[in-house]
């Protein structure tokens, strides 16, 4: 039985669905994307009578109301957003938001005698052979004989035939056809995933967010439009606190809204350890109210779905609703959201640039939130989220698709003690042989954005440790400020010895270290700058670093898990520093995480 039906319909058509609400378009409140020029080349393409692809739309299912009737879903368009929005705006004279989050009009400028588009400029509204806005002649609100009238007038001299029927031909670019594929309302997610996949030549595979999202902007009955707003203006202020004003002054209907109210803390808020993208929140706030972890069953519950009967209804779409908001509302809270980065730098991931799983970050914050409504003591709640976050990136646990991940952790959680859970976890992933040879097999990389080495890192931050040879500084300042990692076997000593990248980049070769340092320590083995180190304390002459005393070397070495031995190697003892230093790192690691 055929899912879908392929039709063709009028781009004026198409318009009119936009703007009665028929076809939802959750990209005219979101950013719009293309840059003019691709707005140009589809304009330029649809008057020139090329075809400008299909769009994909799905209707939503439709709902039995509380009055016994059906309701008529909308259409989500999955596929095809951004031209129709670049159609809404320049055909329309219709307002974007553009990159920035700023409110604006693309106007594309023709000139009838080349019969050519371009996007306005300073030069064209000084052109009089141009037409400077396509909108004034396409949308009817300027009569086209007026605009022909005026047109001879400043270009006398210009073939009436041929700019009448250029003109002409502009204004019947709404009478030009797009194909629609209208998906079956009683498709689940993954079907229409993968239909997606099998029409869409890029084999781009959708996002299960950008379903959820669609769906939640479609829906008026229960203030879903209203609510995606609120997602995508948060994930924004997280990232430019300074769009505030914007709305302020552009959106004044939704900054009466209870939503605004609880993220205006966010104007003023510069942290940027977590800046959430639409994604991240509603797979957070879903996960954590829901005890789901597939974002598919979301769109189903937001349509009604009563997964035991197959059937829809209208209580249990209103009630998801409700609850999705809830768990909006327990996301962008200033409480929960400052104290959970509390937790977070507590651990030591001072720094966006430790953290490289967004997964794991993701679902630490569901962990949080899951246990403060489960009623844990907030001592406990630090501990094992702290805990939970390095199991996971140890662990690899959320790389790739978590989905799947997400939906059984949650449902573990909600059904038993969270120690116990972990400890299951720990005990069948954390083992000696984890800690004694599965993690210092990870450290032998050169990957620099390695996860383990983050995991190093942040341990050495929670220890207050200082930068290898530094008396004072720490590693969290060298992480926060102008700290560089650098080579203990200096990078060119070792490729002057013939050892190419893979083997002089190893993370067990870096260390924080404080860029002056390094300038001294310059391209010497080891042996021979510690011998000069040595020297320069004998003579209480500290032109290298300020360390005075073996004790205090001693230390230092200790708290960077650089092994002793180091102090009389050169390049043959290489290879050996390496396995040394791995164990060190990863013996340093597992007491960091056991004292979580």
């Amino acid at each position: 039985m055929q899912k879908y039906s392929v039709n063709q319909h009028l781009i004026e058509t198409v318009l009119a669905w936009v703007n009665s609400g028929e076809i939802a378009i959750p990209e005219i409140q979101r950013p719009f994307v293309w840059d003019s020029s691709k707005v140009r080349d589809l304009l330029d393409s649809l008057y020139q009578g090329y075809p400008i692809g299909y769009v994909i739309a799905w209707r939503n299912p439709n709902v039995r109301l509380k009055d016994g009737s059906m309701s008529e879903g909308k259409k989500i368009l999955i596929d095809g957003q951004q031209r129709v929005t670049a159609l809404t705006a320049s055909i329309l004279g219709q307002y974007v938001i553009n990159k920035t989050y700023q409110r604006v009009k693309i106007k594309i400028a023709f000139n009838p005698i080349t019969e050519k588009f371009e996007v306005q400029n300073p030069a064209i509204l000084k052109d009089k052979t141009w037409l400077h806005d396509i909108s004034e002649a396409i949308n009817g609100k300027t009569d086209l004989f007026e605009i022909a009238d005026s047109y001879f007038e400043l270009n006398p001299d210009a073939d009436k035939k041929l700019v009448r029927n250029s003109f002409s031909n502009l204004i019947n670019i709404p009478k030009k056809q797009i194909g629609l594929i209208e998906l079956s309302h009683d498709l689940d997610i993954e079907t229409v995933t993968e239909i997606f996949i099998r029409i869409n030549s890029k084999g781009v595979v959708l996002s299960q967010a950008d379903f959820a999202m669609s769906k939640i902007a479609s829906n008026t009955e229960y203030n879903g439009n209203e609510l995606r707003k609120a997602i995508d203006y948060f994930c924004h202020l997280t990232i430019a606190p300074e769009f505030y004003k914007h709305i302020i002054d552009n959106d004044k209907e939704f900054a009466k809204t209870d939503y605004f109210q609880k993220m205006q803390w966010l104007k003023t808020e510069n942290e940027d350890l977590y800046d959430p993208d639409y994604n991240d929140l509603i797979r957070v706030a879903f996960t954590s109210q829901f005890n789901r972890g597939r974002l598919s069953d979301l769109v189903s519950l937001l349509s009604g779905r009563n997964f035991e009967t197959r059937t829809f209804e209208d209580e249990i779409a209103e009630k998801s609703y409700a609850t999705l908001k809830n768990g909006v509302y327990n996301f962008i809270n200033e409480t929960n959201y400052k104290r959970f980065l509390m937790i977070i730098k507590s651990a030591g991931f001072i720094s966006p640039k430790l953290i490289r799983s967004q997964n794991a970050i993701n679902f630490a914050y569901i962990v949080y939130l899951k246990l403060k409504e489960l009623g844990v003591n907030s001592v406990s709640i630090e501990s094992y989220v702290r805990r939970w976050l390095v199991y996971s990136i140890l662990t690899g646990r959320y790389s790739g698709s978590p989905e799947s991940s997400f939906d059984f952790d949650i449902k573990q959680i909600s059904q038993k003690p969270f120690n116990e859970y972990l400890k299951e976890k720990e005990d069948g992933e954390l083992s000696d042989a984890f800690w004694n040879a599965s993690l210092p097999q990870s450290l032998d990389t050169s990957v620099a954005s390695s996860p383990y080495f983050h995991v190093f890192l942040a341990s050495q931050v929670k220890a207050n440790d200082r930068g290898f040879l530094s008396k004072d500084v720490l590693v969290s300042d060298l992480i926060s400020l102008r700290g560089d990692i650098h080579h203990l076997f200096p990078k060119d000593y070792l490729k002057k010895n013939g050892l190419d990248r893979g083997k002089y980049n190893q993370i067990a070769n870096y260390v924080y270290m404080q860029s002056e340092i390094n300038i001294k320590v310059g391209n010497k083995p080891p042996k021979d700058y510690f011998e000069l180190i040595k020297t320069q304390m004998n003579s209480n002459n500290r032109l290298v670093s300020g360390l005075s005393t073996e004790h205090e070397l001693l230390g230092n070495l200790k708290m960077n898990c650089v092994p002793i031995e180091i102090i009389e190697m050169n390049i043959e003892d290489y290879n050996d520093f390496l396995i040394l230093r791995r164990k060190l790192m990863a013996l340093k690691i597992k007491e960091y995480y056991f004292a979580l």
